[in-house]
């Protein structure tokens, strides 16, 4: 049940608010059916009311039933937990900045709509053609894997064309020291499964992925960001946050920076790897837009060696989103129980997509194809980079590559009312606070450069900043 202010548009009350604050708790996972609830008093001190307004919310989730009251006892959540529900996890969003929501306009929206908050390549810039051939050659082959399952790690020549590929970034992992999933996601769930318990503080960059904050919803941890920078972290505040905060995982992007496309500086890398190493750190360095790339920029699993640093990666974004292919390279010790996590949620990956991706590797197309890709992402750059200019958007930084621009509006226009204007003319903009654990990226949005090259969309940008800066 919503509360009357959620529904109405009206500030909660503070018996609402402390209602919510406990059905927060049950969906979370933190209150159990059966659990007895924090004491009255308890209560009123962590949430700052009187003792006689945490009474009245008690007992008007008695009379909703989330509830029970035993004499003498207390207060206790009713019945069986409520299935799990993300979007109840952490704080209530607009819909236009919920991380979910926003995939969900991405993903579901018709096909004519045009997609540049985004964060995948149009269909007709990847190789489609060079899929489609080497389908057809693993369907001739013999003794291609078309009908059984995977080996434990994945199939071993993909695993050794991996550790010669992670060797060019000065990633040194042997073949048994990588574990092919089924996508990048597939691949930090895995990790995250694997080093995190719920409660947990994970540390992540502010703005980030959206959806590193989606998932670590679902494993049921406390997200905390630290604000990021044209060359990497704030050090300073990353090492207050170390301290405060005792986190047990960072979970970042070292080379194209998602949603800034900020590349990690030299000197940042070793200061935040020798801090990490001071408190007990563990790094998931998610290099799924490494091959957009032109000159390598610095790798944390690189300078570390493996020993605290998890890299994961795809070819989601660059070869098919349709192929799931993606994978681990972690210390070797923390290999096999990360095999048994796999086979536990997923008994395997899918042998045939890895034979694809093999074919596509060493035979050369895949190369072709990103030479071609990253010349077409610099031109995109350029003129994205040009148009957002003239409409008054400033650029946060130039990226080096990759298919990310992170623009501020001028005059502190709000972005989440832009995306609301555009997205009624079928233009799925993406605003800077769904990335943002601080919601302090207001007025930033993050353009899909790929997806930026129809007039419309900044024709649309052009009419929804008018609407939103006329006087009501």
């Amino acid at each position: 049940m919503k509360d009357r202010a959620r529904t109405q548009g009206l500030p909660m009350t503070r018996v609402e608010q402390v209602m919510q604050a406990l059905r927060e708790r049950i969906a979370a996972r933190a209150l159990a059916a059966g659990a007895r609830v924090p004491s009255i008093r308890v209560m009123s001190e962590q949430l700052g009311v009187s003792n006689s307004t945490v009474v009245e919310a008690y007992e008007r989730l008695v009379a909703e039933g989330v509830l029970v009251a035993r004499r003498g006892a207390g207060f206790f959540v009713a019945g069986h937990a409520p299935p799990l529900a993300l979007a109840a996890l952490g704080p209530q969003l607009d819909r236009e900045i919920d991380p979910l929501w926003l995939t969900r306009q991405s993903l579901q929206t018709e096909q004519d709509a045009l997609r540049p908050g985004c964060g995948w390549l149009p269909a007709s810039w990847l190789p489609e053609d060079a899929v489609r051939r080497a389908l057809r050659a693993i369907a001739r082959d013999p003794r291609a894997p078309l009908t059984d399952y995977a080996s434990p790690l994945g199939l071993p020549a993909l695993r050794q064309q991996l550790a010669w590929r992670l060797s060019q970034h000065g990633v040194e992992a042997a073949p048994e020291q990588i574990v092919l999933t089924d996508g990048g996601t597939q691949a930090l769930d895995l990790v995250c499964r694997f080093l995190l318990e719920p409660g947990d503080t994970v540390l992540v960059d502010d703005p980030c992925y959206f959806n590193f904050q989606a998932l670590l919803r679902a494993h049921r941890v406390r997200v905390v960001g630290v604000p990021y920078t044209p060359t990497g972290p704030d050090l300073a505040a990353f090492e207050r946050t170390l301290a405060e905060s005792r986190p047990r995982l960072y979970v970042t992007n070292s080379a194209v920076h998602n949603p800034t496309g900020a590349t990690l500086a030299p000197a940042v890398a070793h200061r935040l790897l020798k801090l990490a190493e001071e408190h007990d750190l563990l790094i998931v360095e998610d290099d799924i837009f490494a091959d957009f790339e032109i000159e390598p920029a610095p790798r944390l699993a690189a300078f570390d060696g493996l020993a605290r640093v998890v890299t994961i990666g795809s070819f989601s974004k660059t070869m098919s989103a349709a192929a799931r292919c993606g994978f681990i390279a972690a210390r070797a010790d923390w290999i096999e129980p990360l095999v048994d996590l796999k086979l536990a949620v997923s008994f395997g990956n899918g042998e045939m997509v890895a034979e694809l991706v093999h074919r596509l590797l060493v035979d050369g197309t895949y190369r072709r194809h990103l030479d071609s890709l990253r010349a077409k992402l610099a031109d995109a750059m350029g003129e994205t980079l040009r148009r957002l200019a003239a409409l008054g958007l400033a650029a946060w930084t130039r990226p080096q590559a990759g298919l990310f621009v992170w623009a501020q509006l001028p005059d502190g226009v709000d972005a989440a009312q832009i995306a609301r204007e555009a997205l009624v003319e079928g233009v799925v903009l993406a605003p800077g606070n769904v990335f943002s654990v601080s919601r302090s990226a207001g007025d930033f949005l993050r353009f899909n450069v790929s997806q930026c090259n129809r007039p419309k969309v900044y024709e649309t940008l052009q009419r929804a900043m008018e609407r939103v800066a006329q006087p009501v």
